[in-house]
């Protein structure tokens, strides 16, 4: 039974994307020597879950023994469990951490979070499909009057 309710899980990012990640209750279901992305979670009822907070680590041990927000998301936000997700290279970990809080907005981050509702991601990867759905959005937002939102909004650099 405890396979059931604290085995996998995804969590989809901004872009629509899929993660899959696994819970670790504890030390022994941290990867050694791995680097990764990690969400606290707080779960409520069995089933519904509610991420509090997304990062990444080089290590994902060394990072989440000891992480200074999870006393904080444990004791005041309820975070019952942390799910791991190995990731090799930094620049992966990066795009992927600014997808989920893109798409999740977690409580306990504060700085990465979406400056407005134009702020497009920074990851050319990420951009594409921010602006794809924000086409499909304004098309759709078109058939029934809605005004439209520019696409080129936050980064036009590239």
């Amino acid at each position: 039974m405890l396979l059931l309710f604290f085995g996998r899980h995804g969590w989809t990012g901004e872009s629509g994307r899929t993660y899959t990640f696994k819970c670790a209750l504890t030390k022994r279901g941290i990867p050694e020597d791995s680097g990764g992305i990690y969400v606290f979670v707080r779960r409520r009822f069995g089933f519904f879950l509610q991420a509090l907070y997304v990062g990444k680590a080089a290590n994902l041990r060394g990072r989440l023994l000891g992480h200074e927000k999870w006393g904080k998301a444990w004791w005041l936000l309820g975070a019952t469990e942390r799910h791991v997700m190995r990731v090799a290279t930094e620049d992966e970990r990066r795009m992927i951490e600014e997808d989920l809080i893109r798409g999740l907005k977690p409580r306990l981050n504060d700085v990465q979070m979406p400056r407005s509702e134009d702020d497009a991601p920074n990851t050319p990867e990420l951009r594409f499909w921010w602006q794809f759905r924000r086409s499909i959005a304004n098309w759709l937002g078109s058939l029934v009057g809605r005004k439209t939102k520019p696409l080129n909004a936050g980064n036009s650099s590239n």
